[in-house]
């Protein structure tokens, strides 16, 4: 969906992931864009997924129902630009490409099926602002339902320049199915762990990453609902504040601690945390497991949470394209 732009223009982002459905509606400002109308829900779109390589009709209807809810608020807002990319839930599933259709032909809205690359690009795009610009190496991460995203990067006070990419098909979703039991025990946990670390250090040797980690070299920026989970259980919130998580500085200790608390809790008890909740109880350990892999590989000490990721990383690319932004919201 795109029109003639003005000075009024209404922009709107979405991310249609394998666990939630997301969009923002913006308007570009000289500093980046206001956020006009926020939308997210849990669809579980990715369900199932690797057992049986589709999409369920299930995980498509809620899916459905959430855009129809975006479609509503678009045409409410009267969004001249919208652009609405679909990740790994759709990379991977059989049927991926007959729901994007479904989508389009229900909603009017057109998702673009974008690779694990772009993803990565975009979700670097979104939170590249919260790089400190005196530390020449970062490591940025996506944890994300079906997929996680490590993104290696030249960083400058005038920009960021991209050295690596590397996708795992292995996010929140798909952890918790897979190994339910596993995460469920000490033991088992660890050995999770292990194994995700494995399929990280290629990374690691191609772009021996570990080398440049003495003398405030590199910095991690972690940008996906585990790390800002976390983040909102450290700083003790009894709800989440978006103002208060984006951007904290988290040590692994802390990380570690916090960690520690989630293990021991149940899951009625992780559900009726107001931080977590219901939809994300049976998730928060399976990215726990995988944050901890990270740090294990890169024992950095800390790293910098972001609340932000694909959805700005789409807004700052159609604001540029139309020659309405430069830099980072």
């Amino acid at each position: 969906m795109s029109v003639a732009t003005s000075a009024e223009t209404l922009y709107a982002a979405l991310d249609l992931g394998t666990n939630n459905c997301r969009m923002l509606v913006a308007r570009p400002t000289p500093r980046g864009f206001k956020v006009i109308d926020a939308f997210s829900r849990v669809t579980r779109l990715g369900e199932g997924l690797g057992a049986t390589g589709s999409l369920s009709e299930a995980a498509m209807a809620r899916t459905l129902d959430a855009l129809d809810v975006c479609a509503e608020k678009l045409e409410r807002n009267r969004v001249g630009r919208v652009r609405l990319v679909a990740t790994e839930a759709c990379r991977r599933a059989a049927n991926g490409a007959a729901f994007t259709a479904r989508i389009t032909e229900r909603t009017g809205l057109r998702p673009d099926i974008i690779t694990s690359r772009e993803e990565a690009s975009l979700a670097l795009a979104g939170c590249a602002s919260l790089l400190d610009p005196l530390v020449p190496w970062a490591l940025v991460f996506d944890i994300g339902g079906g997929s996680t995203e490590l993104v290696w990067v030249r960083n400058s006070p005038v920009g960021q320049t991209v050295m690596g990419v590397q996708s795992i098909p292995t996010g929140v979703v798909t952890l918790a199915e897979q190994w339910a039991a596993e995460l469920a025990s000490n033991s088992g946990y660890a050995g999770v762990v292990e194994q995700i670390g494995r399929a990280f250090r290629p990374f690691e040797s191609l772009h021996t990453i570990g080398s440049l980690m003495t003398g405030n070299l590199v910095q991690m920026l972690g940008t996906s609902g585990t790390v800002t989970t976390l983040g909102a259980l450290h700083l003790g919130l009894e709800r989440y504040d978006r103002s208060k998580v984006d951007g904290l500085e988290l040590g692994f200790a802390d990380i570690a601690a916090v960690t520690r608390r989630l293990a021991a809790m149940s899951p009625a008890e992780r559900a009726a945390h107001p931080c977590i909740g219901a939809e994300r109880a049976d998730l928060v350990v399976a990215g726990c497991a995988i944050l901890e892999a990270l740090c294990r590989l890169w024992p950095l000490g800390r790293l910098r949470v972001a609340d932000r990721g694909v959805r700005e990383g789409v807004l700052l690319g159609m604001m540029r394209d139309d020659g309405r932004q430069a830099r980072g919201a």
